[in-house]
């Protein structure tokens, strides 16, 4: 499943990675979030492919709207597997085979596996850095295999049972953008053992490595750390104490950095901060939860 928004090229690009697989039994569903680019038409030779499904969502849902909207038409079409990604994911030739192995080994006792995310050159993409479980050498006997126990990844390369989505609910379709795949594999981790698999490589095309930081911004994507650091609240909540007293410390952490950076709108950037962490105390959406049909 690849949700899609006004980055046409990038889509094409990406959906003939995933005809390239080694694997091949498996569909495509594309999520297109209303695209205005011409998207459906740019990429009417490849919906020639049977395996190749369209489905525009009527508007644009942001990337959360849309992975939320793509998990709920696989689960009501009976799939059994979803593998999540963004428009802008290459996955390696090998990447869904080789997380079709993990799931061998593990005997499909998991929440989620999650690929490992290199940057165009090569180098880990910064911002899809997983958090690995604190025990993780508990589970040590799969590090020959490369999979490693995790507690955090993004949708960049997610691969999901339906039978999880059914018992842990949809990701939230309310954040809009940033921290939905967070809270998701943080939820999902509460529940199942979930991990990395670094032999599935995927290549992240964003414009650049360097993470994101507020403090660092040029002012071009303020808009987002609202809605970002609102819905860290979201997650922070359900961390309990510890995780409310972590996001206090960022916020104020992230503060201090603005005060000290020598980029501009420092002010904005601070009322962001605060204004966006107060909304976030407020902001309560709930789980959306959906039943498979054992008919299928």
């Amino acid at each position: 499943m690849v949700v899609t928004y006004n980055r046409k090229i990038l889509l094409k690009q990406s959906l003939q990675a995933l005809l390239d697989q080694t694997v091949t039994d498996f569909d495509i569903l594309v999520v297109d979030n209303a695209s205005t680019d011409n998207t459906r038409e740019y990429i009417d030779d490849l919906l020639q492919e049977e395996r190749i499904d369209y489905v525009n969502t009527g508007a644009n849902l942001g990337g959360s709207g849309g992975f939320n909207h793509g998990l709920k038409v696989a689960c009501k079409r009976g799939y059994q597997y979803v593998w999540m990604m963004d428009d802008d994911t290459m996955p390696t030739p090998t990447a869904l085979e080789k997380i079709l192995e993990a799931d061998k080994i593990l005997g499909g006792n998991y929440g989620y596996l999650a690929s490992e995310v290199l940057f165009t050159d090569g180098q880990p993409c910064k911002m899809n850095g997983q958090k690995v479980l604190k025990k993780w050498f508990d589970e040590s006997q799969y590090l020959k295999n490369g999979i490693l126990r995790t507690t955090r990844a993004t949708f960049v390369s997610f691969f999901v049972r339906t039978a999880v989505v059914e018992k842990v609910g949809l990701s939230y379709k309310e954040f809009f953008i940033w921290g939905d795949d967070m809270e998701y594999s943080n939820r999902i981790s509460k529940q199942f053992p979930c991990y990395m698999v670094a032999q599935s490589i995927v290549v992240h095309h964003t414009k650049n490595n360097d993470g994101s930081s507020i403090a660092k911004d040029d002012g071009s994507r303020l808009w987002q750390y609202k809605l970002a650091y609102r819905n860290e609240c979201v997650i922070a909540r359900e961390d309990g104490l510890y995780g409310r007293c972590y996001q206090f410390a960022k916020v104020n952490w992230n503060i201090l950095k603005v005060i000290g950076s020598h980029k501009p709108l420092k002010l904005k950037k601070i009322w962001i901060l605060i204004s966006a962490s107060i909304r976030g105390i407020f902001f309560r959406p709930k789980i959306e939860y959906i039943k498979l049909d054992s008919d299928k």
